[in-house]
């Protein structure tokens, strides 16, 4: 039978999804442990989320959180990070660190025989790395250099000056990677006071999912009962999340010149709400219907109906403290003033004047719950999502309620989360592009003058 190429499949059946049991554990040493048991392959991995992230970073020392992540794998004890990169080839193990704004989240994945191996070399990494001074010059140039390249990155140069935008001075308002300025200035003993405050297990939740039964899991990581808070105080390292944002951004439009760009780069949105909303739910399914698909609004009129742009999305970009709403699209230089004027109206529109119709609610809980299950499919992928309970104080029964929850929003529910959450008068405008280009047009959005802003990240 030939495929009907003209519309869409029909929506199916929600596939059915467990998720598995986490237990909990405290080590003596304060440090929070969860286990789970997961048995499709011989495989287990480790995350270690450590709350700081790059929020934590002072201000005159952005970067300093990465560089202390950063430099984990560099040595520890006698072993070179020669010996490290060595050990971890042997154990055909996969390690990965990503600093985030609110944790810094070490994850390491191996072969349930070499678990113990694995973890007892995680726990030395992270808590008890060399921190030379050859390694932190290398370390601090190599990132240096990666600003250098980043400056040539409309993407990169927007995503910097649209959170400068939004939080001002704030710690949330700088990327992990830091600045120039600022990473010039560290030292190692910045490194090693930070580490030393930071790192601790009292701030920290061990996760470990794999083939072995709770105890075993639990057991395999008995290095990290040696972990011992290092006796000085952790309130230096202050949480971004318990620092109030500002009232409102910096302007209601922005603009990084680039001159003869044959794009603009563009970042609307606000400051809009917490992980912790009672109304997530209903804010996943509006910012599906708007822009978080491939058939959503914002990308189907950009996109489909004017060809301004090969893609243009929406999201949350979550946050333990106030975490913003952003719509992001790169739209050819002539039309860069009607792309916005056309994304400002398709967010009026969900906040009432156009509320979902049946088959946009269907699609968009559809684009949220059919393939749901394919996000638990791996240890890692299990492992990072119970560090996120953790991260965000949710219940264990979160990803088993998911699909239901989603299931139960109404048009009703989209349109009054748009309503409360979404505030067109509110939204802050970022284009990194060729000012003498558009400027004629910017006007006529009631945006006010521009303020230009530095190409400098």
């Amino acid at each position: 039978m030939g495929v009907d190429r003209s519309r869409l499949p029909d929506v199916g059946a929600d596939p059915a999804f467990t998720f598995p049991t986490i237990v909990r554990h405290v080590l003596p040493n304060g440090l929070a442990v969860r286990t789970v048991e997961h048995h499709s392959v011989p495989i287990v991995t480790f995350v270690l989320q450590i709350e700081g992230g790059s929020g934590a970073d002072r201000s005159g020392q952005e970067g300093l959180a990465a560089m202390v992540a950063d430099m984990a794998d560099e040595g520890t004890g006698s072993m070179t990070a020669i010996d490290v990169s060595d050990a971890l080839s042997r154990l055909g193990a996969d390690y990965d660190v990503d600093v985030g704004a609110d944790a810094t989240v070490f994850t390491l994945t191996t072969l349930t025989r070499f678990a113990e191996r694995g973890a007892s070399l995680l726990s030395d990494m992270t808590v008890r790395p060399s921190l030379h001074q050859e390694d932190f010059d290398r370390i601090r140039q190599l990132r240096l250099d990666r600003l250098k390249q980043l400056k040539d990155s409309a993407p990169a140069t927007a995503e910097r000056a649209f959170l400068r935008l939004m939080y001002g001075t704030h710690p949330y308002g700088h990327l992990a990677i830091g600045a120039d300025s600022a990473l010039r200035r560290l030292s190692l003993e910045d490194v090693r006071r930070f580490h030393s405050r930071a790192v601790q297990p009292t701030r920290a939740t061990l996760v470990i999912v794999g083939a072995l039964s709770h105890q075993e899991l639990l057991g395999a990581a008995k290095r990290f009962v040696e972990w011992e808070p290092a006796g000085v105080p952790s309130d230096e390292v202050v949480p971004a999340s318990t620092v109030a944002p500002p009232s409102q951004p910096g302007a209601r439009l922005a603009l990084v010149p680039r001159e003869g760009a044959a794009q603009s780069e563009l970042r609307v949105g606000h400051l809009s709400t917490y992980r912790t909303t009672p109304d997530y739910p209903s804010l996943l399914v509006m910012n599906a219907v708007l822009g978080g698909q491939f058939a959503s609004r914002i990308n189907l009129k950009l996109r489909e109906e004017k060809a301004f742009t090969y893609g243009a999305r929406t999201g949350f970009d979550w946050h333990r403290g106030l975490s913003p709403f952003v719509l992001q699209a790169s739209v050819h230089t002539a039309a860069t003033a009607e792309s916005i004027a056309d994304s400002f109206a398709e967010i009026e529109g969900i906040r009432g004047t156009r509320p979902p119709t049946s088959d946009e609610l269907a699609l968009a809980k559809a684009s949220l719950t059919r393939g749901y299950p394919r996000n638990f499919e791996t240890t890692q992928q299990v492992a990072r999502s119970v560090a996120q309970l953790a991260l965000y104080d949710l219940p264990d029964s979160y990803f088993a309620d998911f699909v239901p929850k989603i299931n139960a929003v109404s048009a009703a529910d989209v349109t009054r989360a748009a309503t409360t959450y979404l505030d067109t008068s509110k939204l802050a405008t970022l284009i990194v592009g060729d000012h003498s280009a558009i400027a004629d047009t910017l006007p006529a959005l009631g945006l006010g003058e521009p303020r230009v802003l530095p190409l400098e990240l």
